[in-house]
């Protein structure tokens, strides 16, 4: 009898006790779980639940066996205490996506066998997002000293950046030739410098850079209007005809350069004449009987591939070896992505004076940008550029601000629930990311070059975000 009111007395304390420990740490800011010896959890306090994501009824009176699985608890602290015997620590993310350090200590009896494990969770999440703020800082930083000491020379009023190893050999090539009158064909997609490399050639002929530079864009001009353009004409030589005639462009240019843009779109008569002009040095007004000579260098530049047109008979192939002496070929800017940034960086300091703004790139923007294919090339960079410096609201440009991800994050912003934080819309985005990034690159490795991340982080974020 007196044994069982003593086991009854003892029950009783050993309840108390319990009752006064989960007090105690019910207040506590960290989380706090206590199992017994054989992993049966007893109590947890509130900052345990939300660390972790998992439902008190999820937890109290189970095994913590019963939670193990390999999406969000691999391993728990809890059974590697009882295992070793010693205090574990290990960085977990959890269910609900948040990084914690979880520490479980075990609680010996004076028998040595183990009570009880007392598990501690820390929030670290901020601290992994101020590192990776951090380090997008320092990558800012990097970028900007990068524009202001990187290698830059003038065309005209125009600064060119050269970040990018095959750019700086061109320009030194173009240096290299500029001095001499030969004939250069620039080749290269639409929109990557074409004008900018003629314009620089021009500048660099000691002889010629103080006479005119003269750009036609032969694929904007009628064809029934650029005869009479590049060549001029006699009075009389058509209908509405200037009385005494108009000299052409190849005259306004005579001592200097004339650039032919666009070369491909010119038609076989055409083709003909400006043929006999780089052979001879002189031009035929439309309506003349007699040569004028010219004393003009001529520079030309296409995006079309000559070589194809040459063979479906659109292109003369006296004409493209005359035009062919040098060759300039402009890689794309998808090839040059070293260049991406400081030339973004550049078109914001020119549209912030131009609108009167002082807006600023964020790294995000730069790896996007870095990403992204870019089929106009520099023209559709800096055309995207005005669009956000024009249309963005804050003083940092974001995400949501490039054209082609605005209506992604429109979407995301009216689906939201009312209910939903910013940080949950922007993890919402977050994930969008990563899950074209996988799409697009595959492995972690290339996803993390890519987004400019620790390949860990990037692990560690499909993890939180079950990609």
């Amino acid at each position: 009898m007196g044994n069982k009111k003593e086991e009854g007395i003892k029950d009783i304390k050993t309840n108390r006790e319990l009752a006064t420990m989960e007090d105690v740490i019910k207040g506590s800011f960290d989380g706090i779980l206590v199992s017994d010896g054989d992993g049966n959890v007893l109590m947890m306090n509130d900052s345990y639940v939300r660390h972790t994501g998992i439902t008190r009824e999820e937890l109290l009176y189970k095994n913590v066996r019963d939670l193990i699985n390999p999406t969000w608890m691999k391993k728990s602290v809890v059974l590697l205490a009882i295992e070793q015997g010693k205090a574990v620590s290990l960085n977990h993310t959890t269910r609900n996506a948040r990084n914690i350090m979880v520490t479980g200590t075990p609680i010996f009896n004076e028998d040595g066998s183990i009570k009880m494990v007392v598990v501690n969770t820390r929030d670290i999440s901020e601290i992994y997002e101020l590192r990776e703020e951090l380090l997008k800082a320092k990558e800012m930083e990097k970028y900007y000293l990068n524009q202001i000491n990187g290698q830059k020379i003038s065309a005209g009023k125009e600064e060119i950046v050269l970040a990018n190893a095959k750019m700086q050999e061109i320009y030194a090539l173009a240096r290299k030739v500029a001095v001499f009158d030969t004939t250069v064909l620039i080749t290269g997609e639409s929109g990557v410098g074409k004008e900018l490399v003629a314009r620089y050639l021009h500048e660099q002929n000691p002889i010629r850079n103080e006479k005119p530079f003269i750009e036609v864009n032969c694929g904007a001009i009628p064809e029934n209007l650029l005869e009479s353009e590049l060549f001029g004409y006699e009075e009389g030589a058509f209908t509405g005809a200037n009385k005494g005639g108009k000299a052409g462009l190849f005259e306004a240019a005579n001592g200097g350069t004339i650039f032919l843009d666009e070369m491909g779109e010119m038609s076989l008569n055409l083709q003909v004449k400006l043929l006999r002009a780089l052979e001879d040095r002189t031009i035929m007004r439309v309506g003349a009987s007699k040569a004028i000579s010219v004393d003009t260098r001529v520079i030309a530049a296409t995006n079309a591939k000559l070589q194809e047109k040459i063979e479906q008979g659109t292109f003369r192939e006296d004409l493209y070896y005359r035009l062919n002496v040098i060759n300039i070929e402009i890689p794309p800017l998808r090839e040059r992505i070293d260049e991406i940034a400081p030339l973004a960086l550049k078109f914001i300091n020119e549209f912030n004076m131009k609108y009167g703004q002082e807006k600023k790139m964020t790294y995000e923007i730069i790896k996007e940008f870095e990403a992204y294919p870019w089929k106009g090339n520099i023209r559709q960079l800096k055309n995207v550029i005005e669009n956000m410096i024009v249309l963005s609201n804050g003083d940092y440009l974001q995400l949501r601000d490039i054209p082609w991800l605005a209506d992604t994050y429109e979407r995301i912003l009216i689906n939201s629930k009312k209910d939903e934080s910013m940080a949950e819309i922007l993890a919402r985005v977050e994930k969008h990311i990563l899950e074209e990034a996988k799409e697009r690159y595959g492995s972690t490795r290339k996803m993390a070059e890519a987004l400019s991340m620790d390949q860990s982080t990037v692990v560690r974020k499909q993890k939180k975000y079950g990609i």
